[in-house]
Parts: structure tokens; sequence; C-alpha cells
């Protein structure tokens, strides 16, 4: 029996090799991550998600059933890299160190993560507020662990340096996670306008600003 026209012109259909359910969550994962470095969270799409882990969309669905699920735990994942980040950039001998050059090290090191790491950063620092519906218990939660963390961070370095003892450090971690957000937007959506070095430069000049360094010494 011979196939019709049709059929026989038809290309057949591509399908994504079988994997471990694990493995395919983390390459969904990427995939929404690399979608990501493109477009806003709003404008994220189980479609455009698909395409770039290069599956069809039943593929997806198996393992995330909802756009706000797959965000969810993207979001997990990221904080978790995200604080690893923060973790392993923190310089390890600011105790005994100058106070100004600990209070300043503590606090570049947490906002220099968000510059090489654009994408992430703009992610789980994102406003809830801002953001779907869907996406907003998720967000809050994401950024709260990223804030008792940061608040960590800055307390130590704060207490190295009586001129910080009248400081709040919860004001202070809020601005710093903004700071952070924006450069990380930035670096992201306009990056031959706001390249890394442009950056780091604003960065060591608003550290130096905050802990007294001379314009002259901030290199």
């Amino acid at each position: 029996m011979t196939k019709s026209r049709g059929a026989a012109g038809r290309p057949r259909r591509r399908y994504a090799p079988r994997l471990p359910r694990e493995q395919r969550r983390a390459q969904l994962l990427d995939a929404a991550f690399t979608v990501l470095s493109r477009v806003e969270l709003h404008e994220l799409s189980m479609e455009a998600v698909a395409a770039a882990a290069g599956v069809g969309k039943p593929v997806l669905y198996t393992v995330f059933k909802t756009r706000a699920e797959l965000v969810e735990a993207l979001l997990e994942r990221e904080r978790e890299r995200g604080l690893e980040q923060v973790a392993t950039t923190l310089p390890t001998d600011l105790i005994g160190a100058d106070p100004v050059t600990a209070a300043s090290a503590t606090i570049e090191a947490f906002v220099g993560v968000a510059l090489d790491n654009p994408t992430r950063w703009r992610l789980i620092l994102a406003t809830p507020g801002s953001a779907p519906d869907e996406y907003r218990a998720a967000l809050r939660s994401s950024r709260t662990g990223i804030f008792d963390q940061a608040e960590a961070l800055v307390r130590m370095g704060t207490a190295l340096d009586s001129r910080w003892a009248a400081v709040d450090s919860a004001l202070l971690t809020n601005s710093l996670l903004s700071i952070a957000e924006m450069l990380g937007t930035l670096a992201v959506s306009e990056p031959d306008a706001y390249p890394k070095e442009r950056l780091e430069e604003f960065v060591r000049s608003i550290v130096g600003l905050l802990v007294g360094v001379p314009a002259a010494e901030r290199q």
C-alpha cells in the first residue's frame, strides 16, 4: 500500500532523546535560564523554553506542569548557586584586617557577584510587586533567603568598624540589594553602554564614599 502524497512529503517529527528525569529537569532549567538572559521574567514562555532545550512542549510539561512551577524551581536553584557564589567570593581574612579595608571588601564581594552573573542576580533579586501573580510567592521566598544571607555579611563587615555601629543593617542590606539588582539589569540589557569595567568602577567609588576612602586610594 502506497503512502499518500501528503504523508510522504510531511517532515518526520523529531523526538528528544530519553534522559533520566533529574537530567531532563536540569536541562530544562538551563534552557529557561538561557531564555531569561534575553527576556524579562514576565516574558518567559513554555514554548521558548522547550525550543531552547530542543524538546517538544509535552516533554517540558512532563517535568514542570506549569510556568509558575518551572520558575519556582529555577529561582530555588539560582538562589542556592547565588549564595554559594557569595560564600566563595567573600574574603576569608576579614578578622584583624583594617576596618576600612574589611568593610570595603565585604560590600564589594557581595555587589561584585551580580556583575559576574547578571542574569542570575537580575532573576533572584526581581521585585515581587512588579512580577506576574503566579511568580510572586517564589520571588518573595528567594529574596528573603538572599536578604538574610546578605544582612549577615553586612553585619560582619560593619562590626569591624565602630563608625558603622549606628547604621541600620537591614536598610543598608536593602540598599545593597537594590544596587546589585540595578547593576545586574544594566549589565544584561545594555552591555555596550554599561560594560563590567564601568560598573566595577562605580562600585569602588560608592564603597569609597561609604567608608571614607580618598578618591586617589580607590584604585
